[in-house]
């Protein structure tokens, strides 16, 4: 997973899952890649993709595969029925006109993950957007796009953001640099607005928000933003996504993952959640 991505169909968390424990019991079997290549009379990259998520998961094929590989006939089923939820598309699947299909991936990975890690040196998160504020970046990244383009991003943003009011909301948490609060996007009244979301937010128990303050000087993570993701399953590893200016990319190397996750708790020690609402309420009196 450590490139970048361009398909049009990003897979479900499902899906990969699922595509994991094709992998295992093909391993568990003893039997290789063009083993199971040949039992379906395809070409082994045929057989990768599966694994990674890559394609849908044909019943027939996988039905063939675990057959291949010894499973019984109710885990077969089991499997059979799992795969066709995983081929269902996401509830983001109706906004593939107003994003990019490389981020598509990213709302599948956040609306699953058990952790969110997050760095932002230019703007408020998107998860903790106003609407207005998401407005203002959305407009600011897509200038010739038409009013209806921007809305329909901004639907989808303030959509993904239902995820924090969830019973099981995931823990979220937010370092992003002092410059994001001094650049002012959409005007004083919607930077105060921001402001007042961001301390309300982060009085929430599964939410977290770090301001690294300009004092802080040269640190390890001044470079492009990133999202950390940790999954409750155990076939998922934990993923990195940075965001380039015309595509992005996903790590799930442990060496990727592991320096980013270190990078996200060095800046965090830079700050305290008390000195960040303490800028906070600064900033927002400024542009009262």
């Amino acid at each position: 997973m450590s490139e970048a991505r361009s398909s049009t169909s990003a897979p479900t968390v499902l899906r990969m899952i699922l595509g994991r424990r094709l992998q295992d019991m093909r391993l568990g079997a003893g039997a290789s890649l063009e083993d199971a290549a040949k039992a379906l009379r395809v070409q082994t990259l045929t057989v990768r993709r599966l694994e990674k998520a890559e394609v849908a998961l044909k019943p027939l094929y996988v039905e063939k595969l675990l057959e291949t590989f010894g499973a019984g006939r109710q885990e077969i089923d089991e499997f059979v029925d799992l795969a066709e939820q995983a081929n269902k598309p996401g509830w983001w699947h109706s906004y593939r006109d107003a994003v990019p299909s490389w981020f598509t991936a990213y709302v599948s990975l956040e609306s699953d993950a058990k952790t969110l890690r997050t760095y932002e040196p230019q703007y408020v998160t998107g998860l903790l957007q106003t609407p207005e504020y998401a407005h203002a970046v959305l407009r600011g990244g897509i200038p010739n796009g038409t009013e209806e383009e921007v809305a329909r991003r901004v639907e989808l943003r303030l959509r993904r953001q239902s995820l924090l009011e969830r019973e099981d909301a995931p823990t979220l948490w937010v370092v992003m640099e002092e410059a994001v609060l001094h650049r002012v996007v959409g005007g004083p009244h919607v930077m105060r607005e921001q402001l007042e979301r961001l301390l309300d937010l982060s009085e929430l128990a599964h939410v977290s928000v770090d301001i690294v303050p300009f004092d802080a000087g040269a640190h390890v993570g001044a470079c492009a933003p990133f999202t950390y993701f940790r999954f409750e399953e155990p076939e998922l590893p934990d993923i990195v996504y940075s965001e380039l200016l015309s595509a992005s990319v996903y790590l799930d190397q442990r060496a990727d993952v592991v320096s980013h996750l270190e990078a996200h708790s060095r800046m965090a020690l830079l700050t305290s959640s008390e000195d960040s609402r303490a800028l906070l309420n600064r900033m927002r009196k400024e542009y009262s």
